[in-house]
């Protein structure tokens, strides 16, 4: 700006006005002043008659502060700092916002002139009382909410869905409609025990959100969890403003029991709890890291009794790598139980399933067949003893995949994924500023309403600060998808296996889709899969020595079907066994080893086909390296030799 050029700023509460500070005499001393003092000749003047100082919303204000913007003046002049606001939050703000324009503010009564030493020092100590003002401001307004909060009285806010907010009712009230989708999801979940199932079965009957969007598993999961449904008030939950996480004591809360009318039973809330308990793997933090050295500690469950698998070290490997064995808590005791399971099966089991899920993620449609996501699910040696998946673990995962707003082909999913270029303890978040743009307007409606001589009534007050308390709690939604938090509710379990996700799928770009055992252990390395199997699967379940259940981290529980002898179709390994048993046996009886080379002569193979059938024998244990009998050997375990299935 070459030239100086000042506004001067004049306003007062009522338009007859006439006391000294009335607008003739600020227009007189303020024009005085920018050219005795400031020796400024070029000015505007803005004048706001009949505007109360209680905001910043005046016409000529707020033009004035679009001028300056554009770098037209080099000075803002007021005869009192009150002109422009009475609110010292809104004053320090719109100092910063004028800072970075080149604009000094002064006051002419005050003798308040930023463009000076003294002035700027001035400004700082405000800025501190400022700081000192808004929080002493943001106790006194929770001691009051939680004062009223304890006494049972509604602090505002949208009502859960189920009920709702009329004028003249202190508290939300049932609504008639709401409350029997509420019952029904109650009882829905009962059934089917999967909050994606819900959800999926909600969407298909055209049932939608109170803003009319789909049903998704977190909406779900909350109305599931909200002790509000049986007449309980919970205030002050959660902690802080800026990350909405849950209190870590719970005498902070204010729990108010049988405040309201309930929509459903206490007894079938607690049913449901236990069920969600269930279908969780714990809530200390412990099990977020697997303990020991054991990849799926506190993972693997016995489909039968329920039982709780328990890690042991594995037999020592001649190749020298480390495996475990899991055995099911009642099996010792002779019960019909699982039995045991190794790493050499269950590791490859369940980062090729990984793999071709989110190999799914990435291809399915809305006119993707269900042969088809089963066939790509299962795609792969080590799924040859699976029949199929079952057709409703089939629909949730197509319903997820597609319709609900947390898929993992989500583009905030694939936008973080991309920008994430090692492995992620915490992604990166962009609601912050949002965030606190609305917080800031909820602060500034509290200060008005509970302190302010000119205030609103209280029904204005709740209609407005619900409006942004929503937009809030909305923005936090979002972010709870893409933080890691440090709780155990289902935002927790969703950002876990996102988290999971973006780690998971750049070990599928840096080392490939193998599920032989030994590449993975050499590749990949046993602590990286501990640390990223636990972000995305919360159980596995396990029958006759293989894995029949999955429940993943985002509310998915995939089930599979497994009958000996009733395949659906015959692997290439299986039929390669049974045309070339007693030339493998021969071999293995002349040498006593077997290796690449051999079965691609004795089949007419490709390195990729005897590469396949070597790894599929070595995880179902038949066979084993033997490197002290020469490079790329393997023998039979325990020397016995196979039959046509492959068995030892």
């Amino acid at each position: 700006m070459s030239n100086k050029k000042a506004a001067l700023y004049i306003r007062v509460s009522t338009v007859m006005q006439a006391d000294r500070d009335s607008l003739p005499l600020q227009r007189s001393d303020l024009a005085n002043y920018a050219k005795l003092v400031l020796n400024v000749d070029d000015y505007e003047i803005f004048e706001d008659a009949g505007f109360s100082a209680k905001n910043t919303d005046r016409p000529k204000y707020q033009e004035m502060m679009t001028r300056v913007r554009n770098r037209e003046f080099s000075h803002i002049l007021v005869w009192k700092i009150d002109r422009i606001s009475r609110n010292l939050i809104d004053f320090c703000e719109m100092y910063e916002e004028i800072k970075k324009y080149d604009t000094a503010f002064i006051s002419k009564n005050e003798q308040f002139d930023t463009s000076s030493a003294m002035g700027e020092a001035m400004l700082k100590i405000i800025l501190v009382f400022a700081e000192l003002e808004r929080k002493l401001t943001g106790e006194r307004v929770l001691s009051v909410m939680i004062d009223r909060a304890s006494k049972g009285l509604w602090n505002g806010g949208f009502a859960p869905f189920g009920y709702e907010s009329k004028e003249d009712d202190p508290f939300p009230s049932i609504h008639a409609e709401e409350s029997i989708l509420v019952r029904y999801i109650f009882d829905l979940y009962e059934e089917l025990e999967s909050s994606v199932a819900v959800a999926r079965n909600l969407h298909e009957s055209g049932h939608r959100t109170r803003n009319g969007n789909i049903w998704g598993c977190e909406a779900v999961y909350r109305i599931l969890r909200n002790p509000f449904y049986i007449g309980t008030y919970r205030y002050n939950y959660r902690k802080g403003s800026d990350i909405p996480r849950r209190k870590k004591e719970a005498g902070e809360w204010i729990v108010v029991e049988d405040n309201h009318p309930g929509i459903v039973e206490k007894e079938q809330f607690d049913r449901v709890q236990a069920i969600m308990e269930a279908n969780h793997k714990g809530g200390s933090q412990a099990h977020r890291k697997s303990s020991g050295k054991h990849i799926f500690s506190s993972m693997l469950f016995c489909d039968i009794c329920g039982g709780r698998y328990k890690p042991t070290k594995g037999p020592k490997r001649k190749d020298g790598l480390d495996s475990s064995r899991y055995s099911c808590s009642g099996y010792s005791s002779g019960n019909a139980c699982s039995g045991t399971i190794g790493d050499i099966i269950i590791i490859p089991f369940v980062f090729g399933y990984l793999a071709n899920y989110f190999k799914l993620a990435d291809r399915i449609t809305t006119g993707t067949k269900n042969k088809t996501i089963e066939k790509t699910l299962l795609k792969g040696d080590i799924f040859s003893f699976v029949t199929g998946i079952d057709d409703n673990t089939i629909e949730d995962i197509r319903y997820h995949l597609i319709n609900d707003p947390l898929a993992e082909n989500n583009d905030a999913i694939k936008f973080e994924e991309a920008q994430s270029k090692t492995v992620i303890h915490k992604l990166p978040d962009a609601f912050d500023g949002e965030i606190k743009k609305y917080q800031t307007a909820i602060s500034r409606l509290e200060e008005l309403y509970l302190f302010s001589s000119e205030s609103m009534s209280q029904s204005e007050f709740i209609i407005k600060k619900s409006q942004l308390q929503e937009k809030v709690d909305e923005l936090r939604n979002n972010k709870e998808l893409v933080n890691e938090e440090e709780n155990t509710d289902v935002a927790s379990d969703q950002s876990d296996f996102i988290v999971g996700t973006v780690i998971f799928r750049k070990m599928m770009e840096e080392y490939g889709t193998s599920c032989d055992y030994e590449d993975l252990m050499r590749k990949i390395g046993k602590d990286a899969l501990k640390n990223v199997f636990p972000n995305l699967i919360s159980k596995i379940y396990i029958r006759n020595n293989v894995p029949v259940k999955i429940v993943f981290k985002n509310g998915l529980i995939h089930n599979f079907i497994w009958e000996p002898g009733k395949r659906k179709v015959k692997s290439r390994i299986e039929v390669f066994l049974k045309t070339h048993t007693d030339d493998i046996n021969s071999l293995f009886q002349s040498n006593g080893s077997i290796t690449h080379r051999d079965l691609r002569e004795m089949g007419d193979l490709n390195k990729s086909q005897a590469a396949q059938i070597i790894r599929a024998l070595v995880n179902r244990n038949v066979i084993e390296q033997a490197p002290e009998l020469g490079k790329g050997c393997y023998k039979l375990v325990s020397e016995n030799i196979f039959d046509r299935h492959g068995n030892a």
